[in-house]
């Protein structure tokens, strides 16, 4: 219990790190969106398979007990790959028009919402307190972005929410991980064809500076590869509804960075918004929690 703690704490630390680092690069225009998204894969990358290689070095030595049955190694999928990919690149391309706190405000409500709709579609029927509160979150979206498209920009709305779905569908995946490490160091491996397809789409384009790809090696090395492995390895002691309640501190903590390491101010509409999304959000998971949790007495009495 201590350790999931432990692990969820620096997980979302880095979750939340990522929307700052990613602000700063694109921000400063320190580097382009595909260059920044490339080096933080790529960093990602040589760091899990680094860590994994002194991983399996460090178990080679020790004596096998005879009484253990060898575990087959655990190596992700192509789909928890392509997930990885896309929330990457849309995540760095919406960071162009958009602030740290909108940014991880929008992504981390689409994570929740593709979350509790693929839980309708599965056969758990929402009642009417939960209806509100996706209604409630859906009116928030509604009211981040109007009167004006530019409040946040519509191409970054657009592009954060994909990343969202993106990762909710890659938190998915990562529910059933025996071998985080693994699952993690080899979800990242598959992205290289990807990578490899945009670096030569964008390699006219592209520009970066010192600054700009220190940001992405952070970002990538240490927020993303270190920082999902932890979550996959956290996931295997959190319920759905504690994994999802969890991540709505990702936009608070990535808000307060944003005020002191980018100089951001955060409007009355983020706060309202926020306020809004979040809460509907949360209704939804209390209610659901609330309904296990009667669900479970009902069995044991």
């Amino acid at each position: 219990m201590i350790k999931t703690f432990i692990f969820t704490c620096l997980a979302l630390l880095a979750f939340a790190a990522n929307s700052v680092l990613c602000r700063l690069a694109l921000g400063e225009q320190a580097i382009d969106a595909a260059s920044f998204t490339v080096v933080r894969l790529t960093s990602g990358i040589v760091t899990l398979w680094i860590i994994l290689f002194v991983s399996f070095k460090c178990k080679s030595i020790e004596k096998p007990s005879p009484i253990t049955s060898p575990q087959v190694s655990s190596k992700g999928s192509w789909m928890a790959s392509l997930l990885l990919f896309v929330y990457a690149l849309c995540f760095s391309f919406a960071y162009v028009s958009l602030d740290t706190g909108s940014g991880a405000l929008i992504l981390f409500a689409a994570v929740q919402i593709t979350m509790i709709l693929r839980a309708v579609f599965t056969g758990n029927k929402l009642n009417l307190a939960e209806w509100i509160g996706l209604l409630l979150a859906f009116l928030g979206f509604v009211y981040l972005i109007y009167p004006t498209i530019s409040t946040p920009s519509m191409l970054g709305f657009i592009l954060m929410t994909i990343a969202g779905i993106a990762w909710g569908g890659y938190t998915l995946k990562g529910r059933n991980s025996s071998q985080p490490l693994n699952d993690t160091a080899y979800n990242f491996l598959r992205t290289s064809p990807l990578l490899l397809i945009l670096l030569i789409l964008s390699v006219n384009s592209g520009y970066y500076t010192s600054t700009g790809v220190l940001y992405a090696v952070l970002s990538g090395a240490i927020a993303s590869g270190i920082g999902y492995t932890l979550w996959y390895a956290a996931l295997s002691g959190l319920s759905a509804t504690q994994a999802a309640v969890v991540q709505l501190l990702v936009p608070v903590i990535a808000a307060l960075g944003g005020i002191i390491l980018v100089s951001e101010v955060i409007n009355q509409r983020l706060v309202i918004s926020s306020v809004m999304i979040l809460g509907g959000i949360l209704l939804i998971m209390l209610v659901s929690y609330r309904q296990k949790q009667l669900a479970l007495k009902i069995k044991l009495s």
